[in-house]
């Protein structure tokens, strides 16, 4: 039997966090996925809640503890973005018979050559930076909020007449003239996806990813990409912080949902704590919390 091309994907995917370092288990028992709180606390083996359902998924995942040096995971973010790109260009492209089309996975990483207005929905915004660097009262009434350098990039390239024409003649140069997917209209690149990595969920971060959300939504010509976020945070009251509601961000999409849902059902037997699993339970059902899994196939959408 042929391999389960998305699965095998997945299980590449959660080694590489774990042979990276990002994804290990340190001295004292704190997977680097969760938030110490405490930490006089935590050397002492009193853990919160965060350590203790992240410990349950390490020990699902196969997450390794390491025996000496500090874990790795908190200041590994872009790596964390390349892991997620490569994952999605093992899977999406494959897809043609879903959503043909010659597609680009890109992790921007800090690199600042490529941005939303490298794209064709976002190109008008070169043009406003260029206009707001030379006029300083420009900048102090715009700002640069609506600049956003996304994590991760899925972009289709555009198409010569050639490939437009294949079969039978479609388009000539009498029509068709501002069609954003005919190469020869001179456009940039379509921005399919935008993809926003968030290792954890600590402080006011996810709600960063909103607000890059929203500016891509209200900065756009033309078609929105999809606008998804990728995390590995254990805590449902954090996802949750992101996943509910509608209107800014397609979907949040965890590592390990399956291992993270056995996780929580664990510790609220052990513990009572009846919300914790029924929060994570409320996010999926609504589809607002998916596992890393669906994202290829949402893609394809």
């Amino acid at each position: 039997m042929d391999d389960v091309l998305i699965l095998e994907a997945r299980k590449r995917f959660h080694q590489k966090l774990i042979e990276s370092g990002m994804w290990v288990v340190d001295t004292i028992g704190v997977p680097s996925n969760a938030d110490v709180g405490d930490s006089k606390k935590a050397k002492l083996g009193k853990f919160n809640t965060s350590t203790l359902i992240a410990q349950k998924m390490a020990a699902i995942v196969g997450v390794p503890q390491v025996t000496s040096g500090k874990k790795k995971g908190t200041s590994a973010g872009v790596k964390f973005e390349d892991l997620i790109a490569e994952f999605i260009d093992e899977t999406f492209p494959k897809l043609q018979h879903l959503r043909p089309g010659s597609w680009n996975v890109m992790s921007l990483g800090n690199q600042g050559a490529m941005k939303t207005s490298s794209f064709a929905q976002y190109e008008h915004l070169e043009y406003l930076t260029e206009l707001v660097k030379a006029n300083g009262k420009l900048m102090t009434v715009l700002g640069n909020d609506y600049v956003v350098a996304p994590d991760i990039v899925v972009y289709r390239d555009l198409y010569e007449d050639d490939e437009i024409n294949a079969g039978r003649l479609y388009i000539n140069d009498d029509i068709c003239q501002k069609a954003t997917l005919r190469k020869k209209n001179g456009g940039k690149p379509i921005l399919h996806a935008s993809v926003s990595a968030k290792w954890t969920m600590r402080s006011d971060r996810a709600q960063n990813s909103r607000t890059e959300a929203l500016n891509l939504i209200r900065n756009r010509k033309g078609n929105l990409p999809h606008i998804m976020v990728v995390t590995n945070e254990p805590l449902p009251s954090r996802l949750a912080s992101l996943a509910l509601g509608t209107g800014d961000i397609d979907c949040l999409y965890h590592c390990a949902l399956y291992e993270l849902m056995a996780a929580a059902k664990e510790y609220s037997d052990e513990t009572n704590r009846t919300e914790i699993l029924e929060t994570l339970e409320n996010l999926v059902e609504g589809r607002r919390l998916k596992d890393i899994s669906d994202l290829p196939l949402d893609l394809s959408v």
